[in-house]
């Protein structure tokens, strides 16, 4: 009867130890899967000796490191816009992608260049170096590298916790009594949502990075020496190019200045008329000085003319004068 009575507690008992085997084997499982983090595109496969990173992201060099390839080149053509054209063909046939490109022509005391930022797989960088040096002459060559080893397991490992961390929100959301703890584990769910995806773009940058290496590629024209000419010939040559150099600057002068010259002219032409005829039919104003009148030539001075003293007839000894001029005398 005790063996009964017991029968179902055990049951139970053994029920619960089921479901807590089955739980840790999954979560086991799920740490083991997801544990390596994100992968990201492009990454290279472990070749001899060589294992890939627990996620298989990116190219894995000794081992288990994780390196950041870079590299830049100078080299010497004959046609940079030529050799640009050959740069392009090769890292595109290695599996690789130009990211940039410049080129500029010659022209006034410049060579003609081209430049260009490659992106090639990782294992390829060598070989594609060695295919690009025959091109031209090789002037410059650097390689640099950054290992990002600690870096990337960093990120895989908070990857990890942040995407365990999702889950269990998910549970304590779907398991949800109340209001209340709906809104608090949806608001906790949207951080750990918003940071997990951060730290994926972070991770596949960096595994992008590990996979293709960076190469910048300078082409610069061959240049042929030029003998400047010394003594006379040689002033003479400077001099015809400071005279040269001078005219050209009056005339560039001369054309900046023309288009101002005319505007004013015509603005004169029109301005001058109108007001010369407004200033002509102007009104005098009120209370101004009048206009003086014609000046006359001044009279000459004239001396006041008397009349002539009569004249008295000469008195002698005998009487008064006789003659044919004298008076006539009256009788007594």
């Amino acid at each position: 009867m005790r063996l009964l009575r017991r029968l179902p507690a055990l049951l139970v008992l053994l029920l619960l130890l089921t479901s807590c085997s089955m739980g840790g084997g999954d979560t086991a499982s799920e740490e083991s899967a997801g544990g390596g983090g994100v992968g990201a595109p492009g990454g290279g496969e472990g070749g001899d000796g060589a294992v890939t990173d627990s996620d298989g992201d990116g190219e894995v060099i000794d081992g288990d490191r994780q390196v950041i390839s870079t590299g830049s080149m100078t080299l010497v053509v004959e046609d940079p816009a030529a050799a640009a054209d050959e740069v392009t063909a090769l890292v595109r046939a290695a599996g690789g992608r130009v990211d940039e490109r410049s080129e500029r022509a010659g022209g006034d005391g410049l060579e003609p260049s081209a430049w260009l930022v490659v992106r090639v797989p990782s294992d390829e960088l060598d070989d594609t170096l060695d295919a690009l040096a025959e091109l031209g002459e090789q002037r410059d060559l650097d390689i640099g590298s950054v290992d990002v080893t600690g870096t990337a397991r960093d990120l895989d490992a908070r990857i990890g916790a942040l995407e365990a961390s999702v889950d269990r929100l998910l549970g304590l959301l779907a398991d949800a009594q109340s209001s209340e703890a709906l809104i608090a584990a949806e608001s906790a769910l949207n951080e750990r949502q918003s940071e997990l995806e951060a730290l994926k773009a972070e991770r596949r940058h960096i595994g992008e990075q590990v996979a293709m290496a960076t190469v910048s590629v300078q082409l610069v024209a061959r240049s042929s020496p030029t003998l400047e000419p010394s003594g006379f010939l040689g002033g003479l040559r400077t001099g015809w190019d400071a005279l040269v150099s001078f005219v050209g600057a009056v005339l560039v002068t001369l054309g900046v200045l023309v288009p101002w010259i005319a505007l004013a002219a015509v603005v004169t032409a029109i301005a001058l008329p109108l007001w010369r005829r407004r200033r002509r039919a102007a009104p005098p104003r009120p209370g101004g000085r009048a206009p003086a009148p014609a000046q006359q030539p001044p009279a000459q001075a004239t001396a006041p003319q008397h009349a002539p003293p009569p004249r008295q007839p000469p008195t002698g000894p005998t009487g008064p004068p006789s003659g044919p001029g004298a008076p006539p005398v009256s009788g007594a």
